[in-house]
């Protein structure tokens, strides 16, 4: 540092001296505040003898959670080397790992590793796992914030327990620059036994971050998801122009290939100037992006997050947002790609999809000057998890079950694991259970005549070593040219649709499909014709919680007349409106909307819990109306709300009160939800996960390619084999916990019930569509009919509301006032003009 006339951080000594003293602990800095010289420049100080001639065993193992920050990561660990360690090695063990450099690492590990948590899982299956990494001194754990809340890092914690096993004096370091719970962070990364004894640091560092919006040249008043989308193509254009190197970062695979194409026809003199960056291309594709962006070659890149995580581009200026962040740690880490150095100014501009995103943009900066961020939570006792680690610690030198089990508990995940669970997975993984017991393939450990577990058959440890890892996705395609090189991949669902001479756009080329051979698309280039674009799942992401409560915090200044926020005054003629012809929710009141149309009665209603919870609050109201009579409903969600559409008359301002304060205990609570929705159905979606993770299903060996119809019905047989003759089977229980945590964010669902009983209910009779209601019935177009008619439909519609919002003031369509007793006084608007009555439909389906 002092070659390079450097001054160490308080932060960074503060971290130096705790590793020199053996404690493990958390570094929670700022994006570029330098934490990887704290921890790394730590390391050398306290494991490394610079005077050693002769090459060290593994010592330090860097966990990453991404293949490119890994590669990153391996060129900022080798600079010091030479000057501290000269004697280290360093190297790098992710999915992109060559077959030669895998081959070498066989024969000897680099003294420090750096790799990823499935990556590490497939070391310890080795035979001599404790002689190569039983001297391991040090683990880090870089972007933990990424890992804390998912199985991966469930996988991690297991992973760094055995290491903690056969060192006993195993130091831990954890960074991250986006957590809200920090406490609670290091308490899962160290386990809780560790915990009291480790050292947060909090690296406070003078940073200048600017947080703005593109405002667009004209906000519509009656927004829908993506209106706005390229229509602010020139702004974007004009900010890269100006900028020397700017990341473009998108939140969906298929809208970063729609950008980069929009922005190359804007722009054709850009073309090798700009590039697409996505976790579906190709290695070398990516490889030649990050090297360009390094180097300065490039003025723009539109990317996902792929990019977002840790990777240092000294030469970006700037950062756009396309469409909304979703959450504030996601914002700062993307933020922190611009200016990724300690007192560069770092400025990412969010650029609004729809108008209602510029509300999000003035509380997301609002977030972050209150310190507000995201907390993360482990997942608790993932019994796939436990299963697969099992087979791997007997792959690694085997286990007894009661010293494991302890081993196991050290885990924030597993710290209450109880004696039944685990002798189930003893028994899952011994004979697949009660039901599986007679087929040798699941007899995968058992104890040998010294009672270490062990995996006694070859070709089941060779199958395990294939399918370690907790990534599941849908079953990839490789894109190739024909007599030429590998594109990338799409998800199989996909490509199923496309036919031999259709054209979609991928990797930033206009691709016509030639065949589908061996799970392989083989494609052409081709010009001038309309595409597809190619659509991964997971795209949906919903607002999170810290998010939404600032939005409705900003609707809550507004009404108090305080726009002065430019993304509030551009804003304001949709706002006024949705005042004059409704109201505008706070966090004290609870928006409702009623409407009667030709389609029937239209209840909206707003509790700003995202979309995963209103699906569910939407089925669990839909199935309430349906026990007191029989009805059927069409429903659409966002992340502000929710539609339930009747084709007959309900008389929601009766109704609604009374369905909202039945507040009922969770385990009843979850017997509704779970009645209400199709949860069968969906539970058995997430079983196929549960049963890729835990081994039941085998996803082939290299160069075998297996359809998602293929793993789709086995996942299905051992569904419907379990639910038939091993009802207790923990993974069927845990589908459906995690289908309820995960895909229904049951959490959130509670704490939004529970709010909703809180709040004064104001429910307002309507004549026509809000601005807020407007975008909840497109979404239930889109699922209703096909383009086409869609865009007609949208644009009679938006006709006829403009054309009743008029250029002036806007009569208040309310009636005469009620109040009803539910939580505090709640007034009831109903339309002047047309009162509600309880309808009762001829016949009874459940809600959908």
């Amino acid at each position: 540092m002092a070659a390079r006339g450097w001054s160490p951080f308080l932060f960074q000594q503060e971290v130096w001296d705790a590793m020199s003293r053996g404690e493990s602990g958390l570094l929670h800095a700022t994006t570029g505040a330098g934490k990887t010289y704290a921890v790394w420049l730590g390391a050398l100080q306290a494991l490394a003898d610079a005077e050693a001639k002769r090459t060290p065993p593994l010592t330090v193992v860097w966990l990453t959670p991404m293949r490119a920050l890994a590669t990153d990561t391996l060129r900022a660990l080798k600079e010091p080397l030479p000057d501290l360690a000269p004697a280290w090695t360093a190297g790098v063990r992710s999915g992109d790992t060559s077959s030669s450099e895998r081959a070498k690492q066989a024969e000897r590990l680099p003294t420090v590793l750096v790799t990823t948590p499935e990556s590490l899982s497939l070391l310890m299956a080795r035979a001599d796992a404790p002689e190569v990494l039983g001297r391991t001194a040090l683990v880090v754990v870089d972007e933990w914030h990424e890992l804390m809340g998912n199985k991966r890092g469930v996988q991690a914690q297991l992973a760094i327990a055995r290491l903690r096993h056969w060192n006993p004096a195993l130091r831990i370091w954890g960074m991250s620059a986006t957590l809200g719970n920090l406490d609670e962070a290091m308490h899962t990364l160290l386990g809780p036994q560790a915990a009291n004894t480790g050292r947060l640091v909090r690296g406070q560092t003078p940073k200048q971050l600017t947080i703005d919006t593109l405002l667009p040249p004209r906000v519509d008043r009656f927004p829908w998801g993506g209106h706005l989308g390229l229509a602010m193509l020139p702004s974007v254009v004009s900010e890269i122009a100006a900028s020397g190197s700017t990341l473009v970062f998108t939140n969906t695979r298929s809208q970063a290939e729609i950008w980069y194409q929009a922005l190359l026809d804007a722009r054709p003199d850009w073309a090798g100037q700009i590039a697409l960056h996505h976790g579906s291309l190709d290695r070398a594709v990516r490889e030649w992006v990050e090297a360009g962006l390094k180097a300065g070659e490039l003025r723009a890149v539109v990317c996902t997050s792929s990019l977002d995580l840790g990777v240092d581009f000294l030469p970006v200026e700037r950062v756009l947002q396309i469409g909304s962040p979703k959450g504030i740690a996601r914002l700062l880490q993307r933020a922190g790609r611009s200016g990724h150095a300690p007192g560069r100014p770092s400025r990412v501009s969010i650029v609004p999809t729809h108008s209602l995103e510029l509300v999000e943009g003035a509380a997301a900066r609002a977030a972050v000057l209150a310190g507000q961020i995201e907390a993360r939570d482990t997942p608790r006792q993932p019994l796939d998890v436990l299963v697969q680690h099992l087979v791997t610690v007997a792959l690694g030198g085997g286990f007894t079950p009661d010293e494991l089990l302890a081993e196991v508990r050290t885990t924030a995940a597993y710290a209450d694991l109880s004696e039944d669970h685990w002798r189930w997975c003893l028994d899952f993984v011994s004979q697949g259970g009660a039901s599986l017991a007679a087929y040798p393939d699941y007899r995968r450990a058992a104890p040998d005549e010294r009672g270490v577990w062990r995996v006694p058959d070859a070709r089941l440890a060779r199958r395990h070593r294939m399918n370690i890892g907790t990534i599941v996705s849908d079953a990839s395609m490789a894109v190739q040219y024909v007599g030429g090189s590998k594109v990338g991949n799409v998800e199989e669902s996909f490509a199923a649709r496309l036919k031999p001479g259709d054209c979609f756009t991928f990797g930033g080329r206009l691709l016509e499909l030639v065949r589908i051979h061996d799970m392989t698309a083989w494609v052409k280039r081709t010009t001038g014709r309309k595409p597809a674009v190619p659509r991964w799942n997971g795209g949906k992401m919903p607002l999170s919680t810290t998010l939404a409560d600032a939005v409705v915090a900003q609707l809550a200044r507004v009404q108090s007349s305080d726009y002065e926020d430019p993304e509030l005054q551009a804003a304001r003629p949709l706002l006024d409106l949705q005042a004059q012809w409704s109201a505008l929710p706070s966090p004290d009141t609870l928006l409702a909307e009623v409407m009667q149309s030709r389609e029937g009665t239209h209840l909206f209603l707003y509790p700003f819990a995202g979309r995963h919870a209103h699906l569910g609050l939407a089925n669990l109201l839909a199935w309430r109306v349906a026990q007191r009579a029989p009805n059927t409903f069409s429903m659409a969600v966002n992340d502000y709300g929710f539609e339930l559409l009747s084709a007959t008359e309900i008389d929601w301002p009766s109704l609604l009160p009374e369905l909202l304060k039945e507040q009922t205990d969770e385990n009843a609570l979850l017997g509704e939800v779970l009645q209400s929705l199709n949860a069968s159905e969906l539970a058995q979606r997430r079983f196929r996960e549960i049963a890729r993770v835990s081994g039941l299903i085998f996803q082939g060996h290299p160069g075998e390619k297996r359809s998602s119809r293929q793993l789709q019905a086995s996942s299905s047989l051992f569904w419907e084999v379990f639910r038939k003759y091993d009802p207790d089977n923990r993974l069927l229980q845990q589908a459906e916990a995690e289908l309820l945590a995960q895909e229904l964010e049951i959490g959130r669902l509670k704490e939004a019930l529970h709010r909703m009983a809180r709040q004064t209910l104001v429910l307002k009779g309507l004549e026509r569509a809000t601005p807020f209601a407007f975008p909840l019935m497109i979404e239930r177009l889109r699922e209703k009919l096909s383009n086409e008619s869609v865009a007609d439909r949208i644009a009679r519609m938006l006709s006829q509301l403009e054309k009743a919002a008029g250029g002036g003031q806007v009569d208040d369509t309310g009636g005469v006032q009620r109040t009803l007793s539910f939580g505090r006084d709640s007034a009831i608007d109903p339309p002047a003009s047309r009162s509600a009555s309880r309808g009762r439909p001829d016949r009874h389906r459940r809600p959908r």
